[in-house]
């Protein structure tokens, strides 16, 4: 056996691939996945091949990406077979199909066309190999310069290069004329997919935990030292974190973010994780890069951004962004995308967040350049790229419309907060009670009004527990390993002296509480907020000497900023 193909594929592809395969005659299509980024573009047009027994799918790696983790698991998911690269330069393609550039993609066999990983071609990106340019401005524009797009012997690399708008034909043209004649306007399937499910932004906003009143604060950043995850500059991320969720009260204000997959598989999901633990301990949540992000998106009141790609797509959606950085050195002077890092609102890290916040969703005009260029042809980019691929196979397309796959619905996830919560109420009428709530904050609550504090039982740091007014978890009211919410109440209340009520949450909209005079209650809402934040508000009745009766009888009314959740008290 011939050391040199170990690891070789045999079939559906290979020297006696004929004597193996089912459907020896189907012609393979080869997608070229330089890391993740570029992979999950590619996942996008998958669907634009289903059905066609015509078809056999292949997937590869040239290995050229200094971002290869992740790649493994990706490729199972896809779940089509991996071609080892130097088996893939030899194996005879009808198309191959990119979303990158990089490794000996000129030595693939058949017409190769590459599609764009982000809003069109915008930022800077030296060539392998290259030595460092003086100036940021002699820093060629990845996929959009002779650099990239040309072999070494001036040919374009690339049969087809797939642009989303017009104007980067016009950049292109500019840059390297010698590929103007590769140029395919197609459109941005990855925006057309968060253009069909635009009407389900309140199922993915439920599937956060967002509730009625909620603003959704979505942090996005690209990679590299320059944005806004990056200690390039300023380093502002440090600081921001723990403010995001000590200076928004966490009934009025949901926290999440999303990060570039080469944040995560460059320096690794846990060790991510390991930096942003005590922000998600105090309620941020860390959307699936691959599969979540785009949903999230839809569901954003508001992004704290950067130069990338995520954050472009938050304005061209028309949601109100202010920029936590802005290295216009990294792009391309000439892309819209750099008019657009000139024009937005900057980010003051130094000032109070929620004024800034509030400012921006009041004052909010869109700016016109994101919806305009991000795509020329808004919901076609499915016929037009599978009319493309078909004819560079030399094959009629299939029968029936050419669609892309909805945006899966992510799984349920509301905010987890094991961080103490300082609880600010101030009674607002008969049976009322206003509430404000901050995680883990660094300073004191930026309110008025009585405070005491919440802890979660399964709080980091257990001290906390011995002050905690209020201690609550989550869990089903059947779960064994916690008896019933009548027995762990009874059982918190006993293990911590100081607490004065103790809350089980059952269902996102009901807990059981038990108080220290040992009344055991069921608080239920008409609609859905935080149970615990329910709790918070009886808890201050009673700690202001008022009538647990009057509750039973005519109810709670609990205010968090301008919502307002009427809830039933009744026994256990």
């Amino acid at each position: 056996m011939d050391s040199g193909r170990d690891g070789w594929i045999r079939v559906p592809v290979g020297d006696d691939a004929a004597r193996w395969a089912t459907r020896a005659g189907s012609l393979p299509v080869l997608l070229v996945a330089h890391n993740v980024t570029a992979a999950t573009r590619l996942l996008d047009v998958i669907p634009l091949f289903h059905d066609d027994f015509r078809i056999q799918l292949l997937v590869t790696t040239p290995g050229s990406s200094a971002f290869r983790a992740g790649l493994a698991e990706l490729f199972a998911e896809v779940d089509v077979p991996v071609v080892p690269w130097e088996q893939a330069i030899r194996t005879p393609v009808k198309l191959a199909v990119s979303a990158s550039f990089g490794g000996q993609l000129d030595a693939l066999s058949g017409k190769l066309t590459v599609l764009p990983h982000g809003v069109g071609y915008t930022k800077r990106l030296a060539t392998p190999g290259s030595r460092p340019a003086g100036t940021p401005g002699s820093v060629p524009v990845f996929g959009l310069s002779r650099e990239w797009l040309l072999s070494g012997d001036g040919t374009p690399v690339t049969d087809a290069l797939v642009l989303s708008h017009p104007e980067q034909l016009d950049r292109l043209r500019a840059a390297c004329p010698e590929a103007v004649h590769t140029a395919v306007v197609a459109g941005d399937p990855c925006f057309d997919r968060m253009l069909a499910a635009r009407k389900y932004r309140e199922r993915y906003r439920r599937a956060l935990g967002i509730h009625p009143g909620q603003q959704l604060v979505l942090l996005n950043s690209t990679w590299h030292t320059e944005s806004l995850f990056g200690d390039g500059g300023d380093d502002v991320l440090p600081s921001l974190l723990p403010r995001l969720t000590s200076e928004l009260p966490a009934d009025e204000y949901r926290v999440a973010a999303v990060l570039h997959p080469n944040i995560w598989y460059g320096h690794g999901p846990g060790q991510v994780r390991i930096w942003l633990d005590r922000a998600r301990r105090a309620g941020l949540t860390l959307i699936d890069p691959l599969h979540g992000w785009r949903q999230a998106l839809l569901a954003a009141d508001a992004v704290i951004g950067d130069h990338g790609s995520v954050t472009y797509y938050a304005a061209a959606l028309g949601t109100p962004v202010l920029l936590g950085a802005t290295p216009l050195s990294a792009l391309d002077p000439d892309a819209p995308i750099s008019g657009f890092v000139r024009e937005a609102p900057r980010l003051d890290s130094t000032a109070s967040l929620r004024p800034q916040l509030d400012s921006l969703l009041a004052g909010h005009h869109p700016l016109p350049g994101p919806a305009e260029f991000t795509t020329s042809l808004p919901g076609e980019s499915a016929a037009r790229l599978r009319r493309h691929f078909y004819e560079q196979l030399d094959l009629p397309e299939p029968e029936g419309p050419a669609l892309l796959e909805p945006l899966p619905l992510p799984p349920y996830e509301p905010p987890s907060r094991t961080a103490p919560l300082r609880v600010l109420t101030r009674l607002a009428g008969a049976g009322e009670v206003a509430i404000e709530r901050y995680a883990d904050p660094r300073c004191e609550p930026p309110g008025d009004g009585e405070e005491h504090l919440v802890v979660h039982e399964d709080t980091r740091n257990p001290a906390h527990l011995a002050l905690a007014d209020v201690v609550f978890r989550e869990g089903f009211a059947t779960d064994p390993r916690f008896g019933s919410p009548a027995q762990w109440t009874a059982e918190t209340l006993a293990r911590h002296p100081h607490c004065a009520l103790a809350a089980y949450v059952t269902a996102s909209d009901a807990c059981t509480v038990r108080t220290r005079a040992g009344q055991l209650l069921r608080l239920t809402a008409e609609s859905t907020a935080d149970p615990a934040g329910y709790a918070s508000a009886l808890y201050a009745w009673l700690a202001a000497g008022k009538a647990l009766e009057e509750l039973t009888a005519e109810g709670l009314i609990v205010h968090t900023g301008a919502a307002v959740h009427h809830i039933r008290v009744t026994p256990a």
